[in-house]
């Protein structure tokens, strides 16, 4: 299951069942999870946790340090789940004392090759990020989005739930749940009405979807007005306050 080139440091802790392919290196402050598989010459490093059924591809770069200049060798963590796919020269770092310590990665996600997640990242759920995909510091998204290929997100930005982000999209604002953005700078270019479909969302939630998008972007009310008039009208589905909600709470203002 370990091949005889490989290097892993005293200290690792590999649970059973973990494959680890020609020259890859294991670092001493790596746990790794049952049935995980890393590939040749993957470089697995720093304080990094990595739960079970993760394949992590050949010259993948997980743990490294982080790349913010302020960071000065702290404890730092890079936490990952279950059942993520993490492909050819992804780059994948631990967090910053000054940003909470830890870079988070959930379940089930595809980080195609040459993505990026930097320092201090809170990633959900069955995401994917297409090639070079590059998330800088601090950028949360949440689950199911999908980033288009050589798209890249600013610091501190905020990608909501189903988001469709295009390729070469430049993201300097927060993207609201449901929509699409496209250009530099990234800007709405719609709702992502398929893949709210292909998730089982219902005719009368996808309605009210539309609505709230139309009012928060093409009727020409205030923001707040038309957050109060999302809020009154549709306050039974929780789908559509998730989108309100995340409108008032951002703090970098939504791509428009």
């Amino acid at each position: 299951m370990i091949h005889q080139t490989a290097i892993i440091e005293q200290g690792a802790q590999l649970d059973e069942g973990v494959e680890v392919g020609p020259y890859a290196v294991i670092r001493k402050n790596v746990q790794i999870g049952a049935g995980t598989t890393i590939g040749p010459h993957a470089v697995i490093e720093g304080w990094t946790q990595i739960g079970k059924n993760n394949r992590i591809f050949q010259f993948a770069s997980v743990g490294a340090v982080s790349q913010d200049l302020k960071y000065k060798g702290e404890e730092a963590w890079l936490r990952i789940g279950d059942n993520n796919t993490i492909r050819e020269f992804t780059t994948l770092h631990i967090g910053t004392g000054d940003g909470g310590g830890e870079t988070l990665i959930g379940n089930g996600n595809l980080f195609m090759a040459y993505s990026h997640v930097a320092h201090d990242c809170r990633v959900g759920n069955n995401n994917i990020l297409a090639n070079g995909a590059t998330l800088a510091g601090h950028v949360e998204v949440a689950d199911q989005a999908i980033l288009g290929g050589l798209s890249a997100i600013h610091q501190f930005c905020r990608i909501g739930s189903h988001v469709m982000v295009s390729g070469g999209a430049m993201v300097a604002q927060d993207v609201p749940p449901y929509v699409i953005v496209q250009g530099d700078r990234a800007k709405p270019a719609g709702l992502n009405l398929v893949g709210l479909k292909r998730r089982g969302f219902s005719l009368d939630t996808i309605r009210a979807v539309k609505e709230s998008y139309r009012l928060i972007f093409r009727s020409g009310m205030r923001q707040e007005e038309a957050l109060v008039e999302i809020e009154s009208r549709f306050s039974a589905l929780p789908e559509v306050i998730e989108f309100a909600h995340f409108i008032r709470n951002s703090e970098r203002g939504i791509a428009r």
